[in-house]
């Protein structure tokens, strides 16, 4: 029997292939961290692919909050990435910006948010929680140079959601809530001055509860386009990310892929498995005729019933 192996990164063709390597590299209580993700919800929505559409001037890139990006994709906060990688967040950041890609940086980052932004050649956002000394925590990323807050907001917290005004006052910069899952809860987020809405469960993979992606097109309608609309939840595939495009969001978050490929590879895997589904998102999109993410519309999806 042949010894098992972390295959060599050449290898890897598409984002899921990158968790058994991490499965490899990790103790098996680190490994459980980012493990799995729930992804039935994905498995009900199909396409509807236009025929015969040029799309040899296929254009990727969104504008989210002010800035312009490559591509609808960011990286997601992920808490003490040392844990994954002895170059910690310093090796995500590499491998993002040589793909083009806006990273989320937690506030409990295992480097100091300072040192992030002086190495940083990619726009950087700042995520916290909205009690403790949260405020102290944004004033501190806005000093070092982070362009957008977002604040997650948990169905435990004690502060209400005029915590979140509280925090956003005297602030010139986008503050985005991430953690909603219903219409009265993005309602909520508007009405305290967020800019943009992250759809997201914050990684829960219970199979009993609702998933980001059955919620995000009657959020995205709530909104009205008064916020950015972004989501998260297992994605792992280019089709999985036309999905939420099509559904309405304007981008998503990924978080277990990335820190898969960094645990693995370090900051050369980063770099391939966002570029692999960067590619795959193209292919899609080529697929369904849409030459720009603003050419992807519900029509294009069928969302099945259980």
């Amino acid at each position: 029997m042949s010894p098992v192996r972390v295959p060599p990164l050449a290898e890897l063709v598409n984002a899921l292939e990158f968790e058994d390597p991490a499965k490899l590299t990790l103790t098996p209580a680190v490994f459980a961290t980012v493990a799995g993700g729930e992804r039935a919800a994905f498995d009900r929505i199909t396409f509807r692919p236009r025929m015969m559409v040029p799309t040899l001037d296929l254009d990727l890139s969104v504008r989210l909050l002010a800035e312009s990006h490559f591509t609808p994709i960011l990286v997601g906060p992920v808490a003490d990435q040392r844990r994954y990688h002895a170059d910690a967040e310093l090796a995500t950041l590499r491998g993002a910006a040589a793909a083009r890609t806006a990273v989320v940086v937690s506030s409990r980052s295992s480097v100091p948010v300072r040192d992030l932004v002086a190495q940083a050649k990619t726009p950087l956002w700042f995520s916290t929680y909205t009690d403790g000394d949260a405020r102290k925590q944004v004033d501190g990323a806005l000093s070092a140079g982070c362009k957008v807050i977002c604040l997650a907001v948990e169905p435990s917290a004690k502060p209400d959601w005029k915590r979140i005004e509280t925090i956003r006052r005297g602030l010139d910069v986008p503050i985005v809530v991430k953690g909603v899952m219903t219409v009265s809860d993005a309602r909520a987020a508007l009405d305290q001055g967020a800019k943009g809405i992250v759809v997201s469960d914050h990684g829960g993979a219970d199979e009993d509860k609702t998933d980001p992606i059955d919620v995000l097109a009657s959020i995205v309608d709530a909104v009205g386009g008064k916020a950015a609309v972004l989501a998260d939840g297992s994605f792992r595939r280019g089709s999985d990310i036309v999905k939420a495009l099509a559904l309405g969001a304007q981008g998503v978050l990924l978080a277990r892929p990335v820190m898969w490929s960094l645990a693995a590879y370090g900051a050369d895997g980063v770099r391939t498995v966002l570029e692999l589904l960067q590619n795959d998102l193209a292919r899609n999109m080529g697929a369904l005729g849409a030459v720009n993410l603003g050419a992807l519309t519900r029509a294009m999806v069928r969302v099945h019933k259980r």
